[in-house]
């Protein structure tokens, strides 16, 4: 079968990765991929944000699977195109996919379903918010309501950080149309996770549990970013907590979307604060992750295809879905001054090197092929990911391989994966383990 995957970053590098792996796969498009997936997939110049430019090559080319990497496509409504021209394609449709195109939507109907989320307003008014602000004396939490590529939510400890935040969003729109609304919400206390399923609208067939590290700088300090890496499992989030999150959040979800008359089917990624009252949702996603896709699918020893066709089907508790019990880590490389300004163009180095290391795999997010050579064309370049017979052994190969890569301005975390270690014993000391 011919599949084309949509997007250019390292969740896609990750699809295509494994999407190449599957017995059925004889041909794959990237659109329009990166410097990493050129090996593996052709690329196309079609951006991933033209549906009308996909859908004719999908046609042209007689695609029998197209697969949705990022959620801006999602929200234009890719899929209710392709399946109107009769086409397969993988992922929710346009109403389905407000829950992460519209964080008031996915409040509101959390708090219709009783699914365990944060207090919270919405506002259109910059002074009303900032008047709501001024009457508080606590931590919160501001979104802006549309799509923000993961960087239009502010953890606010101080009014101060607040009003910035409001400003930030409805004042100078740094977010533009996105910014009309914003939701204000009380600040969780916990540890993170991030739960993803593949739903077929009835069933779901969960994905391994992972953890996120959203801020730029070590000890979670900075602003936030796209993520600067990943380690699946999350300890914190397996046992009772994986299975609450199903029972209290996903299934309500899933169910009432089909009450709506609008079934669920694709991925569904419920982004967790895991408080002493239980998981409680900070936002919902509406595909896989970026970067906890890349820790999770080197541990998938299911055909990935499957499951998406399954998926599609409406047939996904018919397909088993098996896990390697070995840890695995990402390390987000990144271009000096990301989240903010960056240059582009920069030769990468090293990359050979660490591919050649047992159980790496190196995914290309922020990449492209210049004269022959890799560079950089984006703020988070590579995802360095390596599988251990543990969390621990997994973060030092992982750190191994990416310590061989280098380019003019290279940035990473050199703490990913360390929050696993906070409730059994170890005792931090400053390593790149631990």
């Amino acid at each position: 079968m011919k599949v084309l995957v949509i997007g250019s970053g390292g969740r896609e590098h990750a699809l295509v990765w494994k999407i190449n792996q599957s017995r059925k796969v004889k041909k794959i498009y990237a659109a329009p991929g990166n410097g990493g997936t050129h090996s593996m997939a052709e690329p196309i110049g079609i951006k991933a944000d033209d549906i009308k430019a996909l859908l004719d090559f999908a046609k042209k080319e007689k695609i029998d699977l197209t697969v949705v990497g990022p959620e801006a496509p999602l929200v234009a409504g890719i899929v209710d195109l392709f399946e109107k021209a009769g086409l397969r394609i993988f992922g929710p449709g346009k109403e389905c996919a407000l829950l992460e195109g519209s964080k008031v939507f996915a409040k509101e109907l959390m708090k219709e379903w009783n699914v365990p989320t944060a207090d919270f307003e919405v506002f259109t008014s910059k002074e009303k918010a900032e008047a709501y602000v001024n009457s508080k004396n606590r931590p919160l939490v501001v979104k802006a309501d549309g799509l923000a590529a993961g960087k239009g939510v502010y953890i606010c400890k101080t009014k101060a950080d607040a009003l910035q935040a409001i400003d930030d969003i409805m004042g100078r729109k740094i977010f533009g149309d996105s910014g009309k609304r914003i939701i204000i919400e009380e600040c969780l206390e916990g540890e993170e996770a991030s739960i993803i399923v593949i739903s077929d609208g009835d069933n779901i067939s969960p994905m391994a549990s992972s953890q996120d590290h959203k801020r730029i700088f070590d000890g979670d300090k900075g602003p936030n970013t796209g993520g600067m890496g990943a380690y699946s499992p999350a300890p914190a989030a397996e046992g009772s907590v994986f299975k609450n999150t199903l029972d209290h959040v996903i299934y309500p979800m899933i169910n009432g979307m089909k009450k709506r008359g609008t079934s669920y089917k694709g991925v569904l990624y419920a982004g967790i604060m895991i408080t002493k009252k239980g998981p409680y949702v900070l936002e919902f996603n509406v595909r896989f992750g970026d970067p906890e896709t890349q820790a999770i699918l080197p541990r998938m020893k299911s055909d990935i295809v499957d499951l998406m066709e399954a998926s599609i089907d409406g047939r996904i508790k018919d397909v088993p879905n098996e896990w390697e019990e070995r840890s695995c880590v990402c390390i987000v490389v990144s271009s000096g001054g990301y989240p903010g300004k960056y240059e582009k163009g920069k030769h990468i180095k090293g990359l050979k090197n660490a591919e050649m290391l047992k159980d790496v795999v190196v995914f290309h997010a922020g990449t492209a092929i210049s004269d022959g050579n890799v560079v950089t064309s984006g703020g988070r370049v590579l995802g360095v990911t390596a599988l251990g017979k543990d969390i621990k052994g997994a973060i030092k190969r992982s750190y191994e391989a990416a310590e061989k890569i280098d380019f003019d301005g290279i940035y990473y975390r050199k703490d990913i994966g360390k929050k696993a270690f906070k409730d059994n014993g170890c005792t931090p000391c400053g390593c790149a383990v631990c």
